[in-house]
């Protein structure tokens, strides 16, 4: 059953109020003597419409309005004033202490059941337009995790792809993305920032799809020009995600520009130095050098744990961020726990 408070000192008059509260159908009076026992009961108990005296002991109507407002739950939940003042200032102050129609006393039974109709009328159309605004909220929220998934199957696919090209693994590309995503939580980025270069670190090397196979499968060692080319996989892979609206796709193109970049500026292929990499850059690098370094290769044996780690830690502020390696090595166990979990197949 829904619920009219009505507040008034004199029994009186507060009688009145629910015999008339009581001819409407589907409503029911929650009566008080004492405002300040109405204003502790609205705490726990929600009421479509208040109907308040304006002269009364302890609290006023006024007084009244302005604590019960207070709370955000009663911002729009209307609110009839009954006063024998007609006092202008009176009115303009209760107006804007947020109450929302007036009726003077002795209260016409007509003219009281007119407007506490369209006061109710009121309520119920707040309470429909939240319910629609509820709905059509989880409905976009629905379909914006609807466009991330089918964001994630994409990049998963193109990933997929440019596995077929490289001779790096499938368990590398899982491994460098929780590492970096380890990285990013050690330097305390929010969890929307972890989430996403958790899913944008499989680009970093997608660039890779426009390198010739005779260079991008070549057992040995590259050569000067070889290399050159090689190197430009990070521009490529930039140019193929850059211009997407997608803000995952806008951050993995920046990794993919610039996870070969040397925080010394010796990197390629801007030659960025310091904070002017990336951050989500910086994260990588040492995450994909790290994997590279402790994985096996048809052209190299894998470093073990404690060499690769005394790389990074002799390249801090030469080819990595400082803060960005004593990240990753700041739980070493968890790091290990990753690698040992996405092994390498076969």
């Amino acid at each position: 059953m829904k619920r009219i408070t009505l507040i008034d000192d004199n029994q009186i008059n507060l009688t009145l109020l629910w015999h008339l509260v009581k001819k409407i159908a589907g409503y029911e009076a929650a009566s008080f003597l004492n405002p300040v026992e109405a204003l502790a009961w609205s705490k726990e108990n929600e009421a479509e419409l208040i109907i308040v005296d304006y002269m009364m002991p302890e609290m006023n109507g006024i007084d009244f309005i302005t604590q019960f407002r207070q709370s955000e739950e009663n911002i729009e939940i209307p609110i009839l004033m009954v006063t024998a003042n007609d006092q202008l200032d009176v009115r303009y102050q209760a107006l804007k202490s947020g109450a929302t129609d007036f009726l003077n006393k002795p209260i016409d039974k007509s003219e009281f059941s007119i407007r506490v109709t369209n006061l109710l009328a009121l309520r119920s159309s707040q309470k429909k337009l939240a319910e629609q605004a509820n709905w059509l909220k989880n409905e976009v929220t629905k379909a914006t995790q609807e466009i991330r998934n089918r964001e994630q199957e994409i990049i998963y696919r193109l990933t997929k792809a440019t596995e077929y090209r490289d001779p790096e693994t499938g368990g590398h590309i899982k491994r460098m993305a929780h590492y970096s995503y380890q990285i990013a939580m050690q330097l305390g980025m929010s969890t929307e920032e972890q989430s996403l270069i958790f899913k944008a670190a499989p680009m970093h090397d997608i660039g890779k799809v426009g390198i010739p196979d005779s260079i991008l499968l070549k057992p040995g060692e590259l050569d000067y020009a070889e290399f050159e080319i090689m190197k430009e996989h990070a521009q490529y892979g930039y140019n193929i995600l850059n211009d997407s609206p997608s803000q995952l796709m806008q951050i993995g193109a920046e990794i993919a520009l610039s996870h070969h970049e040397k925080y010394d500026g010796s990197g390629y292929p801007n030659g960025l130095k310091g904070d002017d990499i990336s951050i989500y850059g910086r994260i990588v690098a040492v995450a994909d050098v790290f994997d590279a370094l402790t994985s096996e290769r048809p052209y190299k044996k894998p470093w073990a744990i404690e060499e690769a780690i005394c790389f990074l830690t002799e390249n801090e502020g030469k080819h990595f961020d400082r803060a960005c390696v004593q990240a990753f090595l700041k739980d070493i166990d968890v790091i290990l726990d990753i690698k040992d979990k996405f092994k390498d197949v076969e």
